[in-house]
């Protein structure tokens, strides 16, 4: 077989653009953008804190493990790092080049006449990518303080599911005291009956009390499982997993508070307000965008007829023409718009942190005074109230009555106890984390120098 020289020249002036074509587009990168290796930088570093499997609660889990394996094991919290991981991706995507184009075009009649294999380029104007790259960064910074907050709900969820499940078991203790005490007033309503100093009405009061009582620990010993689902489910753990370990009670130190600074460190730091700084740093990005739609993009590049000897090139370049000013002018209006509501946005998220704050402080003082009322004076009362009841009904000189009444105060006043203990300390992580948006410690997240001497300094009221 014979093959025609001039053709295997002319299929080689052919594909010789279409090979060089294809090697430049699959080698390719683009300049990074400002900020991008350090955002991918810390989604690395991040992501490094998240163990693939997290290990099994142990079980000696202290109420700090819990936390830490909720916010490693979490959905909403992976969800969180994922968008913010995406996010940091799209900087690459806005700031890069279109893609190249390859083109084909020829001229036949009767016969094959032209054929022009080419390349074409599209070119953003000047400052175009960069600006859009901006506003990817502002959105990746954005995404990030959003994983945080996810952080902080998810170590709050554990401490507001825990507290009520451990102060069950201190209610059921105080229901399982008080129904040894009626059995024992039930004992003395029979003696006191048989001697003639009672009525079979004291005996059956005392029952009453009892099987009220009785009732009242059944349906809380009922409410444990609810209870445990919840601190399950806080812990990211599904249905058909085991059940965790219930941790006990952590001791607590009590900083000296100064209401202040804890509001300065809070509208410092708190990630919710931070996020939504970057939001205005997104509108500012985009409102450049939007000034740079103004300035016209290009296309360049050219095509070779291999069928001419010598090779003819013809170049070619366009541009685009932003003719259109009522879509510029409302773009940079949208953009402008944009900024007023996020810089809105924030003075209101600020003023609604300062009310939760106040908020939250003022259940702490409260739960403060009422257990300081409780212990000190209250519960003391009641039991010496109880005891003086049951020796004056004793030596008949008080009806039955009053020592059921007697011993209703003491219970009462035991449960307002517990429930005044459950209070602060929801409260007081409600400020930490919520609040204040101070983490847990070693929870997952971006710690620089600076930031670590911050926390590091903080103020905490974590166990």
């Amino acid at each position: 077989m014979k093959f025609n020289s001039t053709l295997l020249q002319r299929c080689g002036r052919l594909w010789l653009p279409i090979a060089a074509a294809g090697w430049l587009a699959a080698g390719c990168h683009g300049v990074p953008a400002i900020g991008e290796k350090t955002a991918r930088q810390e989604v690395a570093v991040v992501g490094e804190q998240f163990p693939a499997h997290p290990p099994a609660l142990p079980p000696n889990a202290t109420l700090p493990d819990c936390v830490l394996f909720a916010v490693q094991n979490h959905p909403r919290v992976t969800a969180a790092y994922q968008d913010w991981a995406a996010a940091v991706e799209r900087i690459t995507v806005e700031r890069s080049l279109p893609d190249p184009k390859l083109t084909f075009e020829f001229y036949a009649a009767d016969a094959l006449t032209s054929l022009m294999p080419g390349f074409m380029a599209d070119l953003p104007g000047p400052g175009k990518l960069a600006a859009r790259a901006a506003v990817a960064t502002a959105e990746s910074r954005a995404k990030y303080f959003q994983f945080e907050s996810a952080v902080l709900q998810t170590a709050f969820a554990v401490d507001k599911s825990y507290y009520p499940l451990h102060f069950l078991e201190a209610r059921l203790r105080v229901n399982r005291q008080t129904l040894d005490l009626l059995a024992g007033l039930e004992t003395l309503a029979r003696a006191q009956n048989e001697v003639g100093r009672g009525t079979l009405q004291d005996v059956l009061r005392a029952q009453i009390e009892q099987e009220k009582l009785m009732t009242d620990t059944a349906n809380l010993e009922d409410s444990r499982r609810e209870l445990l689902a919840e601190f399950k489910g806080a812990l990211g753990l599904h249905a058909e997993q085991p059940d965790p370990p219930v941790p006990p009670l952590p001791e607590f130190t009590e900083p000296d508070r100064n209401d202040g600074a804890w509001l300065i460190l809070a509208l410092e730091q708190h990630p919710r307000l931070k996020e939504m700084a970057a939001e205005i740093e997104v509108a500012d990005a985009a409102l450049r965008v939007a000034d740079r739609d103004k300035v016209p993009d290009f296309s360049a590049g050219g095509e070779v007829d291999v069928k001419a000897s010598p090779l003819v090139w013809n170049p070619q370049l366009s541009m685009t023409l932003p003719v259109w000013r009522d879509k510029l002018a409302a773009e940079l209006a949208a953009a402008r718009a944009d900024r007023r509501g996020a810089e809105a946005r924030l003075s209101a998220e600020q003023i609604s942190l300062a009310v939760d704050f106040s908020e939250q402080t003022w259940l702490i003082r409260e739960a403060d005074r009422n257990l300081s009322l409780l212990r000190e004076r209250l519960l003391p009362r009641a039991r010496q109230s109880l005891a003086v009841a049951r020796a004056a009904y004793r030596s008949g000189q008080l009806d039955f009555l009053n020592v059921i009444d007697a011993e209703r105060a003491l219970l009462d006043f035991q449960l307002d106890e517990i429930a005044a203990q459950t209070q602060r300390e929801i409260a007081r992580q409600e400020l930490t984390l919520l609040v204040a948006g101070v983490p847990p410690r070693n929870a997952p997240g971006i710690k620089t120098a600076a930031e670590s001497g911050r926390r590091d300094a903080a103020p905490t009221l974590q166990p």
